[in-house]
């Protein structure tokens, strides 16, 4: 028996991959159990031995060394005890010792079921530790089922969930189907670890690519960031590490084999692999392609750019419902707006006729303060006093940094740009 119980502890510990260790103080504590209904009260003090190699298993109680009975299962009489320690001795306690075979029919189911409880908890935990490792992977499995929406997986040891939310709608799956995803999270349950699982998480894409390219798997070639919309388009960002290395070409692979393994993977969903670089406006202007672009104005403060394309180029750069555009600005991390080169044209002109009546209008009242001719408005103007406005905003000392501007006159043209503001007003 003892050697088949080893037996048994080795076979568990292989096939679920709990530790011999764990399955050994299971036993124990399952004996321990078992014996406090069987042959003691539930605070006395048990002990189980158990001996690794030849599986023998010990077990005794305290008891108590009495004159008289009371109670058989914490107490023992003096002669009793004697014959387990002749030193024992009235009020002292004596390790009684109990043969496992001693168990009844209730003592053994108890331990049965509690040895059962525990290395399903072992197994649980192992799992968990497992997946809960392996977050942001990829992992295979079967479609087993569907529940409210929801789609469960066969992973193996235990069952994945993909959400309807992680689901790209335009795929269907039927029960026996494989699947590849993305492992987001992994959550205790009282059942198996719930492994939550995507098929829209830009993820995917990174980690199909590392599987496809042996270039990024081998740290080559870098993947700097990936975007979706799923079932519509994606775009990755890749560099290299070596200048003899096309990060792009290593990525589409031999007649563009690599990717479209994983355009099939992700049922023709359009994938742009983009070459990464620090400068900001290359790395825009190659996200945006295959759209030409003419001119960037480019605003770090707010991380903003607007970008200048020819006017048969910007529904390309734009992309369908302005995909191209958003998936663009979400890669790189800039604002983007884009304007064809007829529109923009308009604008600056715009801006331009207004500057120039505002120009005007400026020139029309100072001409009336008196002392102050064509060549002062154009010190005005250079100054950055562009308007009656920005004139009046400067008040009488914003004017003394213009040549022959003393207080006086600033007084006048201050009064006179009052004058004018009131009666445009009125």
């Amino acid at each position: 028996m003892s050697g088949e119980l080893i037996r048994i502890i080795d076979q568990i510990g292989r096939e679920k991959g709990i530790d011999k260790g764990v399955l050994i103080e299971t036993i124990k504590e399952a004996v321990i159990s078992a014996a406090r209904k069987n042959f003691s009260s539930p605070e006395s003090p048990i002990e189980v031995s158990f001996d690794e190699e030849t599986g023998e298993m010990g077990l005794c109680t305290c008891k108590k060394v009495v004159e008289s009975l009371d109670n058989d299962k914490d107490e023992i009489l003096l002669d009793e005890a004697r014959k387990i320690d002749p030193h024992a001795e009235i009020n002292k306690e004596v390790k009684v010792p109990y043969g496992i075979e001693d168990f009844g029919r209730i003592a053994a189911q108890i331990a049965k079921q509690v040895i059962i409880q525990r290395v399903r908890e072992a197994e649980r935990e192992n799992v968990y530790n497992d997946y809960k490792d392996r977050q942001g992977e990829i992992v295979n499995g079967l479609v087993l089922r569907a529940e409210r929406g929801d789609i469960i997986v066969d992973l193996g040891k235990t069952e994945g969930i993909l959400p309807r939310s992680e689901q790209v709608f335009r795929e269907s799956f039927r029960r026996g189907d494989r699947i590849r995803a993305y492992v987001i999270d992994v959550k205790r349950s009282t059942r198996y670890p719930q492994v939550i699982i995507s098929r829209t998480h830009p993820g995917l894409i990174s980690k199909l690519f590392e599987i496809e390219v042996p270039e990024i798997y081998e740290e080559i070639v870098e993947i700097k960031g990936a975007v979706r919309e799923p079932s519509g388009r994606s775009k990755i960002a890749v560099s290299s590490k070596e200048k003899n290395v096309d990060p792009v070409g290593a990525c589409v692979g031999m007649k563009g084999v690599r990717v479209q393994s994983i355009v099939m993977e992700l049922r023709g969903e359009k994938i742009d692999i983009v070459e990464w670089s620090e400068d900001s406006k290359v790395f825009v202007t190659n996200a945006l392609s295959p759209a030409k672009i003419s001119k960037i104005y480019q605003n770090n403060d707010n991380k903003h750019m607007e970008i200048i394309v020819p006017d048969d180029q910007l529904s390309l750069a734009i992309g369908k419902k302005g995909q191209n555009v958003r998936l663009a600005a979400k890669l790189t991390h800039w604002k983007i707006d884009i304007k064809g080169e007829t529109e923009f044209k308009k604008e600056l002109e715009e801006k331009e006729r207004k500057k120039k009546e505002k120009e005007e209008e400026l020139s029309k009242v100072l001409s009336g303060v008196p002392g102050i001719g064509t060549h002062m408005v154009d010190l005005f103007i250079k100054n950055n006093f562009k308007s009656v406005k920005d004139v009046l905003d400067a008040g009488v000392n914003g004017l003394l940094v213009i040549p022959g501007i003393a207080d006086k006159k600033g007084e006048k043209i201050i009064d006179a740009c009052k004058d004018y503001i009131e009666r445009v007003v009125k």
